[in-house]
């Protein structure tokens, strides 16, 4: 019996590499005359005659690469600011198909290069999603979080070197445990260097295990949503990608995970390498489940990892994760100020631009602090007045103090979402009425909805009276009826097609105008087939414990096909000196010590398992080569493996 032990592209790290293999995409029409009008309003709503972001963006630049498009070793593109280049500038008016706000923040991420934040401080911004940071020791780097590919932060550190001179690298910082801050290591430093000691990492506590598992889990769904999220198949026009919010986009080259060497755990920790003193404050469950300030008072500066950023950020990502806790992370905000605030002359993080002036340091610190808290506090506060988490969405508005803030837009996380995160955090989805708790799903309430609104065609009559309107939110409701009643239904699609473009064309955040736009595209171009996200990196399988393997193939259990069957396995790990009893029994699997009595006893490296994992062997050639044993009844194996599902990546999400 061929047996398939691998873990398929379900697992993702939550951020998305698509093959090239793409549709020539349809669409991208005009701007309606209501979306012109709704944007040419936010001209008249924000202070654009605001200017510091740009002289901050802009300050202290060093040097400019003529071009900055960075390719792997086989010559495919992982990473292409001129595309953007080409329709982006800052002598640009918006045009009517971008939100004002939004093509403001995006002509303030493409301010790219090498700049200096302060003495011995430089950072590489425009290298991709997120920035890295080179702090200048007695005789090398300190590197603060290298990126997501290992390309870009190569291109970065050989960009640093050619301006300004030869330097080793003695340690990195990851601040968080999420890739944009970690994947990029292996084009800063050599592995070998590391294990000798010659290299240190630092990372906060509980940064391997969530940098692991994370989406492990959830990663087929996750990593299907963060293609709307981030646009991955949008075209780079002012029809299509502008902006991700936090930066340009994600790369798409290798990413990779070296294991901390150095494990930081308690706030007021001080540690002191190549000359440069380190303060650290811990701020696990804000941003990340595990994530840490570092403040260097030899320069009184403070990098903030991406506690605070210049753009209101996710309390729930839009491509899914466990909610944050926007309380908890305000209260760590006030321990900033409360334990720094009087030291520090600059504030710089892993996205954006710097900031330089204790004054303003201070105020742009409580006004980031209390948007997580107003959006807390007022969402709880209308929850206890029994309003649901899509009515609060509704009603809750920022203070003219916190929304005519620039660093408090919402170019990444959104008011409107985040409000809803805070409702599900404490209730849940239910939303208290009857009528929620056993619905229809969408396509049987669809078909009903469409019958009762007098068929297809006098559904599409009328959605197409509205969206002359401009009523693009309640066009768009109406036409996912038709569309999930007769998903053949061109005319339906074609209509909430463009619903969801000029919705996207109005969007102020960046995931949202990629998300609607991406809907856009699959109603028109169809479900994608070919490509997908990667799957996780060799470096985070092989830094998998097996429990956390167990837990993940428990999820691919077919409970239908297990129903009634009792399978028993045992697995030793040679090389971990490890011992583990699966169990398949009432359609579930559980894993715990070595059964008693197993259908089959398997043993193997921790190593080969990996192997098998990564497509580098299979299960028939590890046995024939003696690196797996298997005692007992063989077919056990495969009578396991056989009830494992493989998940369809491109599954539906705007048609049914």
């Amino acid at each position: 019996m061929k047996m398939a032990f691998v873990m398929t592209a379900a697992m993702t790290v939550g951020w998305i590499s698509m093959a090239a293999a793409q549709p020539q995409p349809v669409g991208g029409k005009p701007a309606t005359a209501a979306t012109r009008a709704a944007n040419a309003a936010v001209l008249n709503e924000l202070p654009f005659n605001d200017k510091a972001d740009f002289e901050d963006a802009q300050r202290g630049l060093v040097a400019r690469p003529d071009t900055l498009t960075i390719r792997n070793a086989k010559g495919d593109v992982v990473w292409d600011l001129e595309a953007y280049k080409r329709y982006i500038s800052l002598d640009k008016a918006a045009p009517d198909t971008v939100n004002p706000s939004l093509w403001r923040n995006a002509q303030l991420n493409m301010q790219h290069g090498l700049f200096k934040v302060s003495d011995r401080i430089y950072q590489v911004r425009g290298f991709d999603l997120s920035n890295v940071t080179f702090v200048q020791g007695d005789t090398g780097w300190i590197v603060l979080d290298p990126l997501i590919s290992a390309e870009t932060a190569k291109a970065a550190y050989e960009f640093v070197t050619k301006t300004l001179g030869q330097r080793p690298v003695h340690a990195v910082i990851y601040s968080h445990s999420h890739i944009d801050h970690y994947g990029g290591v292996r084009g800063i430093v050599d592995e070998a260097d590391v294990r000798a000691g010659r290299i240190k990492i630092f990372a906060p506590e509980g940064f391997t295990e969530h940098a692991i598992s994370e989406n492990v889990i959830a990663g087929n769904a996750m990593g299907r949503r963060a293609v709307y999220m981030y646009g991955a198949l949008l075209p780079r026009n002012e029809r299509g990608g502008v902006n991700g919010g936090l930066g340009q986009t994600v790369s798409a080259g290798d990413a990779g995970l070296i294991i901390p060497t150095d494990i930081v755990s308690k706030t007021g920790t001080e540690i002191t390498v190549d000359g440069v003193k380190m303060v650290f404050q811990m701020t696990p469950g804000t941003e990340a489940p595990a994530e840490m300030n570092t403040f260097f008072p030899q320069f009184r500066g403070m990098w903030m990892a991406e506690n605070t950023t210049n753009t209101m950020h996710n309390i729930l990502t839009l491509r899914g994760a466990q909610v944050r806790d926007a309380l908890k992370w305000s209260s760590y905000l006030n321990e900033t100020i409360d334990t720094f605030g009087n030291q520090v002359d600059f504030k710089f993080q892993a996205h954006h631009w710097p900031m330089w002036g204790n004054a303003r340091i201070i105020d742009y610190w409580k006004k980031q602090r209390d948007l997580y808290k107003y959006t807390h506090d007022q969402s709880v506060n209308l929850m206890n007045k029994g309003y649901t988490g899509q009515e609060i969405s509704e009603m809750i508005k920022l203070p003219p103090e916190l929304d005519k803030f620039w660093p408090n837009r919402g170019y990444y996380g959104t008011l409107r979402h985040n409000s809803r995160a805070v409702y599900q955090r404490y209730m849940g989805w239910y939303d208290g009425n009857p009528v929620s708790l056993n619905n229809l799903p969408p396509e049987m309430a669809a078909r009903k909805y469409v019958e009762y609104m007098g068929g297809e065609a006098a559904v599409l009559r009328r959605a197409k009276a509205d969206f002359d309107k401009g009523e693009y939110r309640w066009t768009a409701e109406a036409l996912k009826q038709v569309v999930f009643a007769n998903p053949d239904s061109k005319a339906g699609k074609e209509l909430l097609a463009d619903s969801l473009e000029q919705l996207g064309y109005q969007a102020e955040s960046g995931p949202w105008r990629a998300v609607y736009l991406m809907g856009a595209y699959e109603l028109r171009n169809g479900v994608p087939q070919a490509g997908g996200t990667t799957t996780a990196s060799p470096d985070t399988i092989r830094a998998m414990p097996p429990e956390m393997l167990f837990d993940y193939l428990a999820v691919r259990l077919n409970g239908p096909k297990a129903a009634g069957k009792k399978i028993g396995l045992n697995f030793t790990f040679t090389d971990l000196n490890k011992q583990y009893g699966l169990a398949v029994e009432n359609a579930v699997l559980n894993y715990g010590k070595p059964l008693a009595q197993a259908d089959a006893n398997i043993a193997m490296s921790k190593a080969t398992l990996d192997a098998i994992q990564l497509k580098e062997t299979t299960v028939e050639n590890a046995i024939a080569k003696g690196d797996m044993k298997i005692e007992g009844r063989r077919e056990a194996l495969g009578d396991f493996l056989a009830l494992l599902d493989t998940f369809p990546f491109w599954f539906n999400i705007v048609t049914p």
